[in-house]
Parts: structure tokens; C-alpha cells; sequence
């Protein structure tokens, strides 16, 4: 996948601990969290699982999707969630092809 900025929410697990962030390369970035590369919040929580992800034409636009959706409550993060991927699957997988 080329770099493109996106922004995306990682869990722990169904319904549990959600992480919201924006990037310019969700594969790399992903790979980061999911090998707790930088200490913080995803490798505190094991917050590891690419459950939503949406990609954007510049980072403008990334940075204010992000915002919006951090300012959602925690009930409209999941729906967002339900709506691209209603079983919670990992897509990380799905972005390497």
C-alpha cells in the first residue's frame, strides 16, 4: 500500500480499549503499534488490533477526521467501527494484500 494519510482506530479486543490516530503510512504505522516500537498508550493497554480505517486525499483532512472522531463519544467509535467492520477482524492483514 503507498503512503497516503489516514486515520484509523486500533482496539484491544471487541468492545474493549480503543486507540484513535492519523498517519501518513497505516501500514508502517500499524506495525509500530503492533510492535509496541514506541512506549505509550498502545503498548501500556495491548491496543493492537487495525479495526477501522478510513484514507484520505491529504493530511488536512486526516487531522481534522481525527479530531472529529476523538471528540465522538466512545458509543459513536463503536458504531463507526460496526459499520466498516461489524465482527471486529483485524484488517491489518488486508492491507498488505
Amino acid at each position: 500500500m503507498p503512503k497516503q494519510p489516514a486515520v484509523y482506530i486500533l482496539a484491544s479486543s471487541r468492545n474493549g480499549t480503543l486507540y484513535t490516530g492519523v498517519t501518513s503510512d497505516l501500514v508502517r504505522r500499524v506495525w509500530e503499534h503492533r510492535h509496541d516500537v514506541v512506549p505509550g498508550f498502545t503498548s501500556s493497554y495491548r491496543v493492537h488490533s487495525l479495526v477501522y480505517y478510513e484514507l484520505h486525499d491529504n493530511m488536512y483532512e486526516a487531522i481534522t477526521r481525527e479530531k472529529q472522531i476523538k471528540a465522538g463519544s466512545r458509543m459513536k467509535k463503536i458504531k463507526l467501527i460496526e459499520t466498516m467492520n461489524p465482527e471486529w477482524v483485524d484488517l491489518y492483514d488486508s492491507l498488505l494484500g
